[in-house]
Order: C-alpha cells, then structure tokens, then sequence
C-alpha cells in the first residue's frame, strides 16, 4: 500500500507539494499582517562521531528552505531563515544532551523562532523535550526514535504542557527494534543472538525491544550486555559472546561505540550476522571502517525513498546542491522543512496570527503528500506510516535489502 501511494504521487512531490503548500496572497486575511520572515532552528551534532551525518541532514533541511524562499517564502510571502545550532561536544565525542537543553532554552528565548527540525539523537530528544513543551515550541525530528518521548505514558516528563510538540517524520524504535528482529527470524533464519547497547536512550531503547520480539519470535537470547561508548577495548565482551557461539549480533546505538565494536567483531566474530539500526546507518562509519562495515545490517525508521525512480531528481538535485550523495534522513529532514512550510502555509490562509501555539496545533493536523508517502501524525506526533528499512552494507555502500516484516 505505502509503494502504491508513493507511485501514484510522485512528481507532485518535488515541485508540487511544496507549491501546493505556498497558499497565494489571495487567501490571506486582510485584517492579519504577517511578518517577512520567521525563524526555523536546526539542531544537530555536528561535533563528534556522527558529524558528517549531521551535516547530510542538515542540507536536506536547508535544501528545502533555499527552495521555499526562492518561491517568494511560505505562502509567497514569509522568508525563512535557519537557525542552525550544534548539540555535538567535544567532552561527550558525540551528541551531548545537556547542549541540547541549552539549544532549546536559546531557541525558545528567541521569540521569531516557531519551530525547530532536530534533534538527530533522541537522547537530545529527551532533554528538549520538555523545555520545548513549556513554550509551545514545535520540534520535528526526522531520525530521533526513541518511543518514550511520544509515549503518553510519559508525557508529565516530556510533555508537561499536554499537547504533543515532538513530531516525527520517521517511525520509533517500538517498531523499529521488533521489525528487525522478524527480520532477523524470518529472513536470516536465526536461532540465537546476543544483544549490545551503548546506555544511551535511543541504544538502550532500540536493544531492548529488539530483544522483546527477538523472544517472541522465538530467538534464543544469549545475553544483552552494555558499552561504554568512552572506553576502546571491547574484547573481553566479545571474547564472551565468540564462547557462546550466537547465530547473530545485535548492536544498539551511535557510532561512537559502534565503529570500535565493529573493528573489533571484525576478528572475534568474522562469520556471524551483525545488525544494528540507523545509528549505523552512517556514511562515517563506512568511511571510518570500511573493512569492518561490510556485511553489517543496519535499518532506518522510513521507506529507502532516495533509492526510488520517483526521487530520481530529488537526489540529483542535492548532489548538485552538495558535492554529494544524500541519504534517506536527508529527505526526512527535508520533509520536516516541507511540513512546517505547509502548517505555517494554511495558518496563513486561515487568516490566523503565526504563534508558536497555532504552529503547534496545525502542525498536528498536517496531511501531506511527499517523496516518502503522506506525512500525517497520530495524537502524540509520530508518523502514521510505520515502514522500516533494511540495508546491508557491500561493496563500501548501503544497500538497500528489503523492507522488514511488520508482524
């Protein structure tokens, strides 16, 4: 059903649904003036191990944006300009929570920002979260996975002001985590694996429903044990899981411990599947290890779009844009971009002020076609659609291998 839709809506999307949502003068209110521009911020970590991806989101989202204000701005009128901050520090080596929170506290300080595309991490997820909740602050990340911050059983700690503001232009580890491990069963046949994480949220999380439907699927768990990203040598622990003999391995979370633990699986266990989710779906671990990344499995929480005939001239044109070759959370960035063009968009053309509060609850009401299929948000922001992708890597490149089983 999602391929179908996809088919049926392809060119509309590169020109046509951004056109669509840039609603004529026409429509505006007289009675309503808006501003020349607002502000968008862009929250990523572009310091530490996952850089180079972050950059490649970041250009997606500012891909969309040049191509919005080229068309006269939203609704051909309003310009945006992007506010593009750093949760990466030098002290964490990779994305840095408690630099998100400070990020967040900056852009809900600035009173032209109405929303902002990030975070990239959901361990930044869960420390914006609530500072955004307290202004109304609309956050639509297009890789941040972590079920809890959406979860309405958690709302009082992510939300406190009650209405979703974390939106997401991808699905959640609750379905990425089990769909790799029906994956895992029904495809590679496996019969026992043991589980890494690296104790952050989006790790911990991810690893840990991967191990519930891992058990239901009736994978034998050998063990699940975690990894401090800081430390290099994780030899003792595979040292342990080579005696155990598993049929495959399961590694939740980012780079910076992934990258060590693939140079070092590389030797200890040269000949059993090794998995991971999107965060080693990364174009620096490939350039980092190219030796040790072959044959990994690594999924994303969308459909591989960027791969599609549809998005043929969409990747063309960031390869222009860019110098290089974009990957599929640049189209979820790109999206999130489209999504607030579109929600600001029919703001306008319902003749109603642009306040953080109307960005938030139009934002929620969003039904918009795009490359990756209709982008529509549930009660509690997440994405409707609940694809997810799997790739392995050859030849030094992730190819994409199938979409995984959903039950």
């Amino acid at each position: 059903m999602h391929t179908l839709v996809r088919r049926i809506v392809p060119s509309l999307i590169a020109t046509g649904a951004l056109a669509a949502s840039l609603a004529p003068g026409a429509h505006i209110a007289a009675a309503q003036s808006y501003p020349a521009s607002i502000e968008v911020g862009i929250n990523l970590p572009f310091t530490g191990a996952d850089a180079a991806d972050a950059a490649i989101i970041r250009d997606g989202a500012l891909m969309a944006i040049d191509e919005i204000n080229a068309q006269g701005g939203i609704a051909g009128q309003i310009k945006i300009n992007p506010v593009v901050k750093d949760d990466g520090t030098v002290a964490a080596g990779q994305y840095d929570p408690a630099q998100a929170a400070t990020n967040t506290k900056e852009f809900v300080a600035d009173p032209n920002v109405m929303a902002v595309v990030g975070p990239q991490m959901s361990g930044s997820g869960k420390a914006m979260s609530p500072i955004a909740s307290a202004a109304d602050l609309t956050l639509i990340t297009p890789s941040s996975t972590n079920p809890d911050i959406t979860d309405p059983s958690f709302a009082s700690q992510y939300r406190p002001n009650g209405q979703a503001i974390y939106f997401r232009t991808v699905t959640t580890d609750a379905f990425q985590g089990p769909f790799m491990a029906n994956y895992a069963a029904e495809t590679l046949n496996l019969k026992s694996v043991y589980i890494l994480d690296d104790t952050g949220a989006y790790g911990e999380g991810i690893a840990n429903s991967f191990e519930q439907q891992a058990t239901a699927k009736g994978l034998t768990v050998l063990g699940h044990d975690k990894l401090d990203p800081k430390e290099s040598d994780y030899t003792t622990v595979l040292t342990k899981i080579a005696a155990l003999n598993p049929d495959g391995l399961y590694y939740g979370g980012v780079q910076q411990a992934g990258e060590k633990l693939a140079a070092q699986a590389m030797d200890l266990l040269p000949n059993i599947p090794k998995m991971g989710g999107d965060g080693m779906y990364s174009v620096g671990f490939i350039a980092d290890e190219p030796q040790a990344a072959e044959g990994w499995y690594a999924t994303i929480a969308a459909p591989d779009t960027i791969d599609t005939p549809e998005a043929a001239d969409w990747v063309a044109k960031y390869q222009s844009k860019y110098g290089k070759a974009p990957q599929d959370y640049a189209l979820t960035a790109y999206d999130a971009v489209l999504v607030i063009n579109d929600t600001v968009g029919r703001i306008v053309k319902d003749g109603q002020p642009i306040t953080r509060q109307n960005v938030r609850d139009y934002t929620q009401q969003t039904n918009l076609p795009t490359l990756q299929g209709v982008i529509n948000f549930d009660d509690n922001g997440d994405l409707k659609d609940k694809i997810v992708s799997v790739f392995q890597v050859k030849d030094a490149q992730y190819q994409y291998v199938g979409a995984a089983p959903q039950s």
